[in-house]
Formats: C-alpha cells, structure tokens, sequence
C-alpha cells in the first residue's frame, strides 16, 4: 500500500526528553526534544473495533497511517504529535498506539487534554 501525497498531513513529532527532571514538590516535568517532521494520512478514529477498545475516549482519537522510518512500536508510545498546534507549541495530541504492517505503520492519536493544565 502506498500512501497518496495529495491526502498526507504535516505533523510533528516531539519526543519525549528521556532525562525529565522533576520540581520541587516531586511532580515530573515532561520536556520535549526538538520536533521531527512527519507525513502522515490523518483521519478521524471510527469503528466498531476501535468503539470496543476506547469507549467514549473514541471522540477525541484520531487514526493515522505512516510510512517512514521515525516511529517504532514499543520506542514513541506517549510521545507528542503537533497536529493543529505549532510546532514550538506543546502538543495537542499523544500516541497512544502504533501498530507496524509490512508497508506502513497505523498510528492511533489520543487528544491531549492535560494542555493548559
């Protein structure tokens, strides 16, 4: 399957720094390295597979195919992904899930609703 350039979204990606520190009262405080772009093929999460595993969190999800080399599973769970934020901004949404097939990644994006927080 090869994804097609007119449908891809430039997203990107923002690993999280692996030597958070935390402040003085103990909470950690997630800093992120410089982001990475990405094309991805964005779209919103639906289906009745998807409704059985995130409920009602399904609303705020977005569903995503990749080809690259950027993502891993098991490596970018949790890391931030800018999708209608800037890039310099903290991001909007967090991966919840990557899923590798052999000629692209699924890529499930939870919102980040802890921002402002």
């Amino acid at each position: 399957m090869r994804l097609m350039k007119r449908d891809l979204t430039t997203v990107y990606l923002k690993r999280i720094d692996p030597n958070n520190t935390q402040d003085e009262e103990g909470n950690d405080q997630v800093i992120y390295l410089a982001p990475i772009a990405l094309e991805m093929n964005v779209q919103s999460a639906s289906g009745t597979v998807n409704a059985t595993i995130y409920g009602s969190k399904l609303s705020s999800m977005k569903s995503c195919k990749y080809q690259g080399d950027e993502l891993k599973e098991g490596r970018d769970e949790n890391n931030g992904i800018c999708l209608y934020v800037d890039k310099d901004s903290d991001p909007d949404y967090k991966i919840k899930s990557i899923q590798p097939y052999s000629t692209h990644i699924n890529v499930m994006l939870e919102r980040n609703d802890d921002i402002g927080s």
